[in-house]
């Protein structure tokens, strides 16, 4: 190892073991092809088949500041004929068990529960804030006479407690996957009792026969509705540290030709008012993620509602990340850093589907390893890059990557060679480059892992983690890293594209599905 004091640290590793502290005072700049080793740590399930933390959102709402994580587990119970797929059934609903929120901290994987009976009732944790406070969605005792299935209402597990967050008088409430700030304030959507053929959540079981869903607000007890963009519907996604709200309305009452449905903005919520942001020419736009500064990204269709654009929002100006980046064109965005520095896919000249970095209006092609493509879903403020690739033929997931000092790495080069744990995507890291996201235990293909996976946070072996029991804090060589992906067999290639919750094939243009 090489540093400015290079005669010094020979001298103290020939004197005794480095610890830590000196392989991390030695000067970053030589390690730029270099990686740490990662503790893992796989939070197994409650007794089901599978585990996941949830996709991605607003960056890293899933994972804390402090390395606590949260999301779903499956139980032995299995799903009845009135379990709501919304909070039940895996990430994608594929599972036939009911799940039950969980938290890991400082070790412990804790089942959060559910609103009573909990034992009966399916739960999701989707995003925790630095004091631990956890926000999601639960299942209650009572079926909706609509639907058929069980009502559900969005709550926030406080202090060893779950709080019932109610409704706005109708039969349902949702708590946003980015819905939680530190001052403790939750957002998401919730339905009152006006008669609505376009409702936001019951359109999403495919009924014409629900109720107004609003955009709210909870904070101090109380629930508040922040209204609409003039349309009757809006649903809150995000909250950050500065109260602001960034979430998708209607505009209007009336369905348009070519979606279906009344024309859908995307909105910033501050100082008690709903501001629209607009779309790059079409009649349906909504945000993928909202940083402190209050900048926005998202995804737009252009005129004609055919062909849809990633955007980016900021400071009054929407802009076509496709058509307005230099480098590349992205197609898909999915977090933004407080630094306004981007992630997410884009179609390349020699890469149709890679994962980029963009900054100041230049996107960087980050690779995709031995596989067809990349997805990049988490980005912390060191400008340290997530996600995962995906395999060609099929399209499946196929492992996940760290992206950092210019050098993507397969993560699963990077944990204990003993455990067969893979890691599969990679979808948070917070600041202290603690990555979080979904993978598969032993003899399951990363195919199954939205049926079979289980979550996973990996903890760097690092200067900011100095004393973890178990880590390696060697640094490894970008070549072993390359060397240890061998193991991993090397798919045949073809051009490939996410689309949804499933890999289909790049068409000439990106639709929005």
């Amino acid at each position: 190892m090489k540093s400015r004091f290079l005669m010094c640290f020979i001298a103290m590793l020939f004197a005794a073991p480095a610890s830590p502290a000196q392989i991390f005072a030695q000067d970053n700049r030589d390690h730029q092809h270099k990686h740490h080793h990662y503790k893992l740590i796989d939070m197994g399930t409650f007794g089901g088949p599978a585990s996941f933390v949830n996709p991605p959102f607003n960056s890293f709402p899933a994972l804390n500041s402090r390395g606590t994580i949260v999301g779903s587990s499956a139980t032995s119970i299995p799903l009845t004929s009135t379990s709501d797929v919304f909070v039940c059934g895996s990430v994608l609903g594929f599972v036939p068990a009911s799940f039950h929120a969980f938290e890991w901290q400082k070790g412990v994987v804790t089942d959060l529960g559910a609103l009573p009976p909990s034992e009966e009732n399916c739960s999701n944790a989707g995003a925790v804030n630095a004091s631990g406070e956890s926000a999601g969605t639960s299942e209650i005792d009572e079926v909706d006479p609509v639907l058929g299935v069980k009502e559900i209402r969005a709550v926030l597990w406080k202090q060893g407690e779950i709080i019932n967050l109610g409704t706005l008088g109708g039969r349902a409430s949702v708590g946003s996957v980015g819905g939680i700030n530190n001052r403790g304030q939750v957002v998401g959507a919730a339905t009152n009792a006006i008669p609505d053929p376009f409702s936001f959540l019951y359109s999403l079981a495919g009924n014409a026969n629900g109720t107004q869903t609003r955009a709210f607000l909870w904070q101090h007890g109380v629930m508040q509705d922040l209204g609409t963009l003039g349309g009757p519907d809006a649903w809150a996604f995000f909250v950050n540290e500065r109260s602001q709200i960034a979430g998708q309305s209607f505009t209007n009452s009336t369905p348009n030709p070519v979606t279906g449905v009344p024309t859908e903005d995307p909105f910033l919520w501050e100082d008690g008012r709903m501001i629209d942001l607009g779309t790059l020419g079409g009649t349906l736009g909504f945000p993928s993620a909202l940083n402190n500064r209050g900048q926005v990204i998202g995804t737009s269709n252009l005129a004609g509602d055919t062909i849809a654009d990633p955007f980016l929002w900021d400071r009054g100006k929407l802009i076509d990340l496709f058509t307005d980046t230099i480098g590349g064109n992205p197609t898909l965005a999915f977090a933004i850093n407080d630094r306004g520095e981007i992630v997410g896919a884009a179609a390349f000249p020699h890469a149709p589907f890679d994962a980029f970095l963009w900054r100041k209006g230049v996107a960087t092609d980050l690779g995709h390893l031995d596989d067809c493509g990349s997805l990049a879903f988490g980005i912390n403020s060191r400008g340290q890059v997530v996600g995962g690739t995906f395999s060609c033929g099929a399209g499946t997931h196929a492992r996940a990557f760290l992206w950092e000092n210019g050098s993507m790495v397969d993560l699963n080069t990077l944990i204990p060679y003993d455990s067969d744990f893979r890691v599969v995507e990679a979808e948070a890291i917070d600041d202290r480059g603690e990555i979080a996201g979904n993978g598969v235990p032993p003899g399951v293909s990363p195919a199954d892992v939205n049926t079979k996976g289980h979550a996973f946070l990996l903890i760097p072996c690092d200067e900011n983690h100095p004393a973890v029991e178990g880590c390696d804090y060697g640094l490894v060589e970008e070549s072993e890293t390359t060397a240890a992906a061998r193991k991993y067999p090397r798919p045949h290639r073809s051009a490939v594209r996410r689309t949804g919750a499933r890999w289909a094939h790049v068409p000439e243009r990106r639709r929005l599905l």
